[in-house]
């Protein structure tokens, strides 16, 4: 799950590589830091796309896909604590 501590402690550990460099712990956690909030996206994109539903709709030789509803945002949740 992505919350804003995840969030705070990446983009802390990302300002100080830029400016003095990472040890090697320091590097490791970054790395699993930043593979929990990439899988927190993917759960996200996942629970997504099990809302949309496509409909086909026959009109004479013609076939026509409608997405009923698609709403996607990179955004934490307000599920955060």
């Amino acid at each position: 799950m992505i919350t804003k501590e995840l969030i705070a402690r990446i983009n802390e550990l990302s300002r100080k590589k830029r400016s003095s460099g990472l040890s090697e712990d320091e590097r490791i956690e970054h790395q699993n830091l930043r593979e929990q909030y990439l899988a927190g996206i993917r759960e996200q994109v996942r629970n997504m796309l099990d809302q949309v539903e496509i409909i086909d709709t026959p009109l004479g030789e013609q076939h026509v896909t409608h997405v009923k509803e698609v709403a996607f945002s990179l955004r934490p949740s307000h599920k955060l604590h």
